[in-house]
């Protein structure tokens, strides 16, 4: 698996630095189908943050000795913005609230804030997407109880270790990241 992993990304690199346009790769979308009950109506996700390396562009990895290195592959989105999107996206689907990420773009006020702080976002060369940090939960009613929560996610990459399974491997993480969230944060 490792050097499969390594050879896929090395290719990627190789045909990115021969020229032409750039080649960008998207964590494609779905929709958590679970629901799960909040005790708020209206949740305001902040803008994640992410890893120095994990801000550029480059789809990074992450090599069995530790050393992180960009692929030579682009994301289609700016990864702090996408993530903070997805994640919007899958806590409005998995809990029925409104969700919305700042600037809070409603007239009420949302019940509650959501801050992401990301220390590991990165491709494995262990087959692996690992996703790692700390979410808060900041209640706007006095009564509601603030959270602070550790995670440490990871999806498997599956089948060829190139771009587009790295970003749906990411997309899964972010998903898994909403569901700990919704399940252990906005209750």
């Amino acid at each position: 698996m490792k050097l499969r992993t390594i050879t896929a990304l090395l290719g990627v690199t190789l045909a990115t630095a021969c020229g032409g346009p750039d080649i960008r790769f998207a964590a494609p979308a779905t929709e958590p189908t679970e629901r799960i009950a909040t005790s708020f109506d209206r949740i305001e996700v902040m803008q994640v943050g992410l890893p120095i390396y994990a801000t550029t562009e480059e789809i990074a990895f992450q090599d069995a000795s530790g050393a992180i290195e960009p692929t030579g592959a682009l994301w289609a989105d700016e990864p702090g913005r996408a993530v903070t999107l997805q994640l919007s996206r899958d806590l409005a689907a998995l809990t029925g609230a409104l969700v919305a990420p700042e600037p809070w773009p409603f007239r009420d006020f949302p019940d509650a804030q959501v801050d992401v702080r990301v220390e590991d976002f990165v491709a494995t060369s262990a087959g692996t997407f690992v996703l790692t940090g700390q979410y808060f939960v900041a209640p706007e009613d006095e009564e509601g109880r603030d959270r602070a929560v550790r995670f440490s996610l990871a999806a498997p990459i599956v089948g060829e270790a190139g771009p587009r399974a790295i970003a749906a491997a990411r997309n899964a993480a972010v998903t898994q990241l909403a569901q700990q969230i919704a399940a252990n944060g906005l209750r």
